[in-house]
């Protein structure tokens, strides 16, 4: 079994993934307006989470993540970053890429190892939806980009016909404070 540290960040991570990526819907929106979202959402962000449901419900966690899209033809984000519960530090990384007419990709090592399949994705406009596995785990992130500086996510799980809300994270971007100018 997992250490709790350990479940809390994968399924931040998934959650934080699920932001910087696609929805798991049919519909697909072009090309652009998924580049032009994952470049609105390049970044580093910061903020609080916590597990709503489940063996670990109320469990708090930080994380402190950055996303850059990707260059070239391809469309997707790279995210690299940390999440602390307590004293314990776990590392994130994910990537996400276009694959046809949906996303595909992988948070930290993929299903095969600790983390987690993306399967599906889709953009739209102010938000995100990707479709996560791993072995019998079905769920969704949702991603939404509440104004410029506030992206919120949303982890659900599929139990029996129902979609589950497991893990719930606010993230504010980060933004050097230091004034520019010239000298005179």
């Amino acid at each position: 079994m997992f250490s709790r540290p350990s479940l809390i960040a994968r399924g931040f991570a998934a959650a934080s993934l699920a932001a910087l990526t696609g929805a798991a819907s049919p519909a697909f929106s072009g090309s652009d307006d998924d580049k032009a979202f994952f470049e609105q959402v390049s970044g580093q962000w910061k903020g609080p989470g916590e597990i709503v449901a489940g063996k670990y419900k109320g469990t708090k966690f930080t994380c402190d993540l950055t996303g850059e899209a990707t260059d070239g033809a391809s469309t997707g984000i790279k995210l690299d970053g940390t999440c602390r519960v307590g004293v314990f530090k776990q590392p994130m990384s994910a990537v996400i890429t276009r694959a046809g007419n949906s996303y595909t990709g992988k948070f930290l090592d993929g299903a095969d190892g600790k983390g987690l399949d993306i399967v599906s994705g889709n953009v739209a406009k102010d938000k995100v939806v990707v479709g996560i596995n791993r072995k019998k785990l079905n769920g969704a992130m949702i991603a939404r980009l509440q104004d410029d500086s506030t992206l919120n996510i949303t982890i659900s799980v599929k139990v029996e016909d129902t979609m589950v809300p497991v893990i719930g994270v606010s993230l504010n971007r980060q933004v050097d404070g230091m004034a520019v100018g010239s000298i005179k």
